[in-house]
């Protein structure tokens, strides 16, 4: 998989790049991510990358010559899967979306800043609109490590073991029941037996019913969903 992030500040993924999974991921040469200065596109000699809205409100708006052209460069070299723009107003993030974005082949990801990108980007580029939450950040950078994260993690050999994403939070519409390690008796507080009975079948059941409680109590609108695709 190859993501290709458009941004004004690329030095802000250099650490969270270079560790942890997103880090293997590059080694084993299942993902390719490269960071594209927004600047470098930009034909003024201060390399200003944005102007005052034409409607007079305060803030100021991303231009749109410099993203097309660093856009149109990438399309000529290849086939996109999905352009996709980090911003409040998109749909919002959730596991059944980063199943689906982990076995694409080439993805955009556009980081806006400011107030905003100017409108006929979003038109004429952007073929998805991602938000991770109902705030507002200073840019797109960091939902675009977030949505990087959640996609890499899915793709097959990132994980040593590769079983493990199917048992986290939301793959189901559930968060995830307790988990345990040793030692078994820390100051009196131990393991359930049963995950130690050996009995798969029960280890199953109780993890089921654990996540289904924790949901119910934690996320009750998460419970609600679960029943609607029973």
């Amino acid at each position: 998989m190859r993501i290709d992030i458009l941004t004004l500040f690329p030095a802000m993924f250099a650490g969270f790049f270079s560790e942890s999974i997103l880090k293997r991921a590059q080694e084993k040469q299942l993902v390719e991510m490269h960071l594209h200065n927004i600047r470098d596109y930009s034909t003024d000699k201060h390399r200003r990358v944005d102007d005052y809205p034409y409607s007079g409100e305060a803030g100021m708006v991303m231009k749109i010559e410099p993203i097309a052209a660093c856009i149109e460069k990438l399309q000529k070299e290849r086939m996109y899967d999905e352009i996709i723009f980090l911003t409040p107003d998109g749909e919002l993030l959730n596991q059944s979306i980063a199943n689906s974005l982990s076995m694409l082949q080439n993805v955009i990801l556009l980081c806006g800043h400011y107030k905003g990108i100017d409108e006929r980007i979003r038109s004429l580029f952007i073929t998805r609109e991602i938000s991770i939450g109902d705030y507002v950040l200073s840019g797109g950078e960091l939902p675009a490590a977030v949505l990087t994260d959640a996609i890499v993690r899915l793709i097959p050999g990132v994980l040593n073991d590769e079983t493990s994403a199917l048992s986290d939070s939301f793959q189901y519409e559930l968060l995830s029941p307790p988990v345990y390690t040793r030692p078994y008796d820390y100051k009196g507080h131990r393991v359930p037996d049963v995950l130690l009975s050996g009995n798969e079948k029960l280890i199953n059941d109780w993890k089921l019913q654990k996540a289904m409680e924790r949901t119910k109590e934690k996320r009750p609108d998460l419970f609600g969903k679960q029943n609607d695709s029973d």
